[in-house]
């Protein structure tokens, strides 16, 4: 390099100095106070987000909001992850005397969380018990309620006493799926579960204080137990401020205010509920995509190829994979290799589980689901989480607090009182008429057809039909006293809501928050109880 290019490259690099020298000092940020331990910053506002108890004074806190960062989800108890996904929905077989009530339809359900047993004796007996207490000497109705109910006469001409008498309470039974449950029955003890789930999670961490169940003991007044005793998950979450005068109390925060929790801490659970149809029909089957991004639709069970007896090469070979009723009188085969073990139900890790590791999604006992019935739900179909039943609640005040509030009514169990106006009601979503279309008027009245079709009036004196309303419920999966159809995922029965069967149970199911990518993998159990 010559002097005179030496000479230019030294002026220019001067320049480029000298105009940086001039440029004005940009802020030092290291020079702003930090934020406080366990806070983040907001990348909208750069003011501090505070996951503690908000002190004032700072001058740099958002108003004491807090932000939830690093959420964890963790599955529930006795659940396991369900990666939801598109299938086909509907009928399987062609059955020329079957039901046309489920026809074929492509839709999606989300991902969600599922009970992996049916729920048990044991559980139930588990609920009755809490409710014994809490609500035995004051309101010992409540507690009848909830016991399950298996009519005797509806077997007359057998001989299962010892199993009406001994099923539900022996603890041989213990780990048997409850039976004799209405659909009803089934949506309180969800709602029970829940409550019972999330005042532990407070419990444990340090929001609310153990439940004092002496204090039950000492109060013969139902509305004092509904209104300070018994946690509910709704009403603590309405309430801004939770310090009722006795029962649960929260503990102190950090300056001497009742600690609240909220659903944007991360601590709490959504609601258990039973699973729609949609939820449970792609649950039983179990379809998930192997490493070459195949999906084997099409399955008859919730097990691989079509056939009901076990195809592998393993222990299990030629074993039945469902408890069903083979033929007529045939409910467990002969002694020895050929007998299944269970004439009626059967434990409920009897059977090997499907790909999402959930035991017993054909055979033992029908499931109730959420959906209210209709024989046309496959023409009114939504393509992303389809569902029959969707009510508006508004809830009940009881009176207007001073600042213009108002304090909500609770019923008889600790919840929130609430009530469906008629605009709120989608039961009946697009029905036409409030005389429902039944399969008995459909098969046997050729202008049934028309009129459904035309959305005209059917004949409401028509005794013969089966009545469907709108507290006529789903069930699936057919049970230990059901044929082989009837274990088809995609096959489908009504019941009245108030009513019960002794080969009707059911499990919960939970909507999952956030992505199916941070959850716990479930692994798949292959053991067989006997």
């Amino acid at each position: 390099m010559n002097r005179s290019s030496v000479i230019k490259l030294a002026s220019f690099i001067f320049l480029i100095i000298f105009i940086a020298s001039c440029a004005p000092r940009r802020q030092n940020n290291d020079a702003q106070p930090p934020p406080p331990k366990g806070s983040s910053v907001s990348t909208a506002t750069g003011w501090t987000y505070q996951n503690e108890n908000f002190s004032g004074g700072t001058g740099y806190a958002s108003a004491g909001f807090a932000a939830q960062e690093n959420y964890k989800p963790q599955i529930p108890s006795g659940m396991v992850v369900v990666e939801g996904g598109t299938f086909t929905m509907g009928e399987k077989t062609d059955m020329i005397t079957a039901r046309r009530d489920n026809l074929s339809r492509r839709v999606t359900v989300g991902s969600f969380y599922m009970d992996q047993y049916e729920v048990s004796n044991l559980m139930w007996r588990e609920y009755t018990h809490w409710m014994d207490v809490v609500f035995g000497e004051v309101a010992p109705r409540l507690v009848n309620q909830a016991q399950p109910h298996v009519n005797k006469a509806s077997d007359p001409l057998t001989y299962n006493e010892p199993y009406y008498d001994r099923y539900y309470t022996h603890p041989a039974f213990n780990h048997y799926p409850v039976v004799g449950v209405t659909w009803e029955q089934a949506m309180d003890y969800c709602q029970w579960r829940t409550d019972r789930l999330n005042e532990l999670v407070l419990v444990k961490a340090g929001v609310l204080a153990p439940p004092d169940f002496s204090y039950v003991q000492r109060v013969a007044n139902l509305d004092s137990i509904s209104q300070n005793f018994v946690f509910n998950t709704e009403k603590y979450l309405l309430q801004r401020s939770y310090n009722p005068p006795m029962g649960p109390k929260p503990l102190q925060g950090a300056f001497g205010e009742p600690r609240k929790a909220q659903m944007g801490d991360g601590l709490m659970f959504p609601n258990f509920r039973l699973p729609t149809e949609a939820e449970w029909e792609f649950a039983a089957y179990g379809l998930k995509a192997d490493k070459n991004g195949l999906v084997a639709e099409g399955r008859l069970y919730p097990w691989t190829g079509n056939r009901l007896r076990d195809k592998s090469k393993g222990k299990n070979q030629g074993q039945m994979q469902a408890n069903f009723v083979r033929g007529r009188g045939d409910m467990m085969g002969t002694a020895g290799d050929l007998n299944d073990r269970f004439t009626t139900t059967a434990p409920g890790n009897a059977y090997p589980p499907n790909d999402f590791g959930l035991y017993n999604m054909a055979g033992n006992v029908n499931e109730w689901v959420l959906d209210v019935y209709r024989s046309t739900s496959h023409q009114e179909v939504a393509d992303y989480n389809p569902y029959r039943g969707n009510q508006g609640y508004t809830y009940l005040a009881e009176s207007q607090t001073e600042n213009g509030g108002y304090n909500l009514k609770v019923d008889s169990l600790g919840r929130i009182a609430r009530v469906v106006l008629p605009e709120d009601d989608m039961r009946s979503y697009r029905d036409g008429t409030n005389q429902i279309a039944t399969d008995f008027q459909l098969y046997t009245d050729p202008e049934g057809v028309s009129a459904l079709r035309n959305r005209s009036q059917l004949d409401p004196t028509d005794v013969l039909a089966p009545k469907i309303t709108n507290k006529t419920r789903v069930y699936k999966g057919g049970s230990w006293k059901d044929r082989a159809y009837w274990i088809n995922p995609a096959t489908r029965r009504y019941l009245d809501q108030d009513k019960s069967a002794n080969d009707i149970g059911f499990r919960c199911a939970m909507t999952m928050l956030g992505s199916i990518d941070n959850q716990p993998v479930t692994k798949k159990k292959t053991s067989r109880k006997k």
